[in-house]
């Protein structure tokens, strides 16, 4: 896998080994942050880091910070290896966590875009619509990967601003309201 633009663009990256992660496309990554615009100086969450690869493109477009869990074993460690291999350990911050009880522990932490890549076969929206409450920052967005088949979840104190679909995989983006 690649990283597709900004300062890293073209640098390479490990992904997981298994099963458990679907590494977003690049079409579907490069969509995404062309969405997002000038993303320089804000923070992110990458709540379901899978391969890291959003993480990785939103450090390399210049965010200020970006925290990335999952708590896949084989995941996180490709994860940390990558974020060494690309020196990233001053802008991206892994944790070894089920998304939920991360949630729990850190709920004051707060964020301007928040990513939502979650497993297809474990969408909660329940988790998704505390995500997004707990830690978009009013006016922030969260951004769902969602199975593109599937009717995307409307969620309390958010807006859709746009949602994109491409075939197998539909991006929604929310913003928060007070």
């Amino acid at each position: 896998m690649r990283i597709i633009a900004g300062s890293l663009k073209g640098q390479q990256f490990q992904s997981p080994h298994g099963h458990k992660t679907h590494p977003m496309s690049e079409k579907v990554r490069g969509a995404l942050f062309n969405v997002l615009g000038d993303i320089e100086g804000l923070v992110f969450l990458d709540a379901f880091a899978g391969s890291g690869a959003l993480a990785f493109e939103a450090a390399s477009r210049g965010a200020k910070s970006v925290v990335a869990v999952d708590k896949d074993t084989s995941a996180h460690q490709a994860i940390e290896q990558n974020v060494k291999d690309l020196r990233l350990q001053k802008t991206v911050h892994v944790t070894k966590a089920n998304t939920g009880g991360w949630s729990i522990h850190n709920m004051e932490k707060k964020f301007d875009i928040v990513l939502l890549d979650p497993p297809f076969d474990e969408l909660q929206s329940p988790l998704l619509e505390k995500l997004i409450k707990r830690h978009v920052k009013n006016g922030g967005l969260a951004v769902l990967n969602y199975p593109g088949n599937l009717n995307f979840p409307e969620f309390d104190k958010t807006e859709v601003a746009a949602d994109k679909n491409y075939g197998d995989t539909q991006l929604v983006f929310y913003r928060r309201s007070s």
